[in-house]
């Protein structure tokens, strides 16, 4: 967390393939470093089905607060309010792990996600990317996310994606704009719907 900065950053991912192809989602976030430790945000999140137009999908507020160091690991936590515009508002946290040096980047993010009606368990699903620095300004890898059920059905036959990476920088708009994309293959249940997932993110720092 780079402290006094602010990012504009935007997400966008795609299904292709199968009966879900054409459904998109796209996120558009505000964060802003409080300190070296501390990070708040906003988010909007719209999403879009084939033949229908645009529509807010829910309004979130997160927070990321760095704990500790252990060993060459960095652990920190994150806590987000998700309020969903025609659905049940949830909480979610995440442990967030990440391992860095001077070429290569090892993160992994636990998800525990609660939805605010009693009758639902908690969710639980995870994050992973790896990659490494191949030239000035671009870092290839892969990354992998998908869910793991819930504390009474662990690892069940879930949705599951995974896919290579391409990271890079373009300089010279006024603010460092980072570009991350990639194509994610659908496994186990996700490909029932759709035969992967195209995904853009889009980060400016100020």
């Amino acid at each position: 967390i780079e402290p006094h900065e602010l990012e504009i950053e935007t997400r966008y991912g795609i299904l292709a393939g199968g009966p879900d192809a054409g459904e998109d989602n796209f996120r558009l976030e505000a964060g802003y470093g409080v300190t070296g430790h501390t990070r708040l945000a906003a988010v909007a999140e719209f999403e879009k089905e084939p033949g229908t137009s645009r529509k807010l999908e829910a309004i979130s507020f997160e927070a990321i607060q760095n704990i500790a160091r252990i060993g060459p690991i960095d652990v920190a936590l994150y806590g987000e309010y998700e309020a969903v515009v025609s659905g049940t508002d949830q909480l979610e946290g995440k442990l967030l792990l990440e391992y860095r040096n001077r070429l290569t980047d090892v993160r992994f993010n636990l998800v525990a996600a609660k939805p605010l009606r009693s009758a639902d368990p908690v969710e639980l699903a995870y994050a992973a990317s790896a990659d490494v620095a191949v030239a000035d300004n671009l870092r290839l890898g892969v990354s992998a996310f998908g869910d793991l059920g819930t504390f009474r059905q662990f690892a069940p036959h879930a949705e599951h994606f995974v896919g290579p990476t391409a990271k890079f920088r373009i300089m010279g708009l006024g603010a460092p704009l980072k570009v991350e994309t990639g194509y994610m293959f659908a496994l186990a249940k996700a490909r029932d719907d759709a035969n992967g997932m195209f995904r853009l993110n889009l980060e400016l720092e100020f």
